[in-house]
């Protein structure tokens, strides 16, 4: 079912190749910074209601496509439908962000008990999504498909929201192991389930994202982000060899340096602190993506100019994905997304 991969910039980049100039998407590239993404989601009701209806799914994220021309597109979803497709209560409030159901030690047991077998069915509605993109993207565009990271999602099943920095969730792994390491089980399954269904849907390849992951100190980082992560490659793999697998855990810092070695993902998604002499020493490793202030892209002008300069020029003869270090803010104007794309499509190395 996949499309020919050879003419697809990003996937080429993944393989480890090096392109005269960087293919480019945006993390959170459909989202409040586009009047029509405005006008799609006030239609579709509740945000969930957006996630779980192909049609309007599908519209929200070919609008940056129609508007930027981006090397990939990527899957309009979002981390938490995999608690939601566990049982949990989930609902999105404007100006508070997720706000979920809350798990503890019983019922993350019962959970267990009740296992992950009908995830992928309550997703349906999202695999039928990937479908359609497969079959509208144009054959040189990447369909990427993705969910979060088992720590990063565990954070808001324990807290039930976001939190400054996550604390609930630190405190329940460090008190209660066992609950905890039942909580990644689960996490590991259902998500390792939803990539290969995103994957054999038409994805060309997928991203986890483990926007939480630099909470944690090294004992706890190697235990709840590093083995999750290398686990559900395992598991994708086991089913497709090969697939092509990117890891964003956001802020590690030096932890980078062993992630990709460790869990086995094919490409690091650096964020914006990552210093530039780290960044051109993961890239001698392998592929890297990223890496621009979400702040630059609103601020414009010769402040976005220098950080797209400096990254091209530190890493853009390398295999390099342009992107953002974290997900672009609705404040953003267009004109500096579309100043930022012209920059960078005009880059040669």
């Amino acid at each position: 079912m996949n499309k020919p991969k050879t003419q697809k910039a990003l996937m080429r980049v993944i393989a480890g190749e090096s392109l005269p100039t960087p293919p480019i998407w945006m993390m959170r590239q459909a989202g409040r910074y586009l009047p029509e993404y405005k006008a799609t989601r006030k239609d579709a009701g509740s945000f969930l209601d957006l996630c779980y209806n192909p049609d309007k799914a599908v519209e929200v994220t070919m609008q940056p496509m129609r508007r930027f021309g981006f090397d990939a597109a990527i899957l309009f979803s979002d981390i938490l439908v995999i608690p939601h497709a566990l049982g949990l209560d989930l609902r999105f409030e404007e100006g508070r962000g997720p706000l979920m159901e809350t798990v503890d030690a019983p019922a993350i047991a019962a959970m267990k008990a009740k296992g992950t077998d009908g995830v992928v069915a309550f997703l349906a509605p999202v695999i039928e999504t990937v479908t359609r993109l497969h079959n509208e993207l144009p054959t040189k565009t990447t369909l990427l498909g993705f969910c979060g990271a088992p720590w990063t999602v565990a954070t808001y099943m324990i807290a039930g929201h976001g939190t400054p920095d996550q604390a609930p969730a630190r405190q329940f792994a460090l008190n209660d192991p066992k609950s905890f390491q039942l909580l990644m089980d689960i996490l590991v399954d259902a998500s390792s389930a939803y990539l290969v269904a995103q994957l054999k849907a038409g994805a060309d390849a997928v991203q986890v994202f483990d926007s939480w992951a630099s909470v944690l100190d090294e004992d706890q980082f190697n235990k709840w982000c590093i083995e999750p992560v290398r686990r559900i490659v395992e598991k994708v793999r086991s089913e497709i060899p090969d697939a092509p697998i990117i890891g964003f855990p956001k802020g590690i810092g030096a932890f980078y340096r062993d992630y990709s070695a460790k869990t086995g993902v094919d490409m690091l998604g650096l964020d914006w602190t990552m210093p530039m002499e780290l960044a051109r020493e993961l890239q001698n490793q392998g592929p890297v993506q990223g890496n621009l202030d979400p702040m630059r892209l609103i601020a414009g002008g010769e402040a976005l100019d220098a950080a797209i300069d400096n990254i091209l020029e530190n890493l853009g003869s390398g295999p390099l994905v342009f992107n953002l270090g974290h997900g672009i803010t609705p404040q953003t104007p267009i004109s500096n997304v579309e100043r930022m794309v012209e920059r960078v499509r005009a880059f040669k190395n």
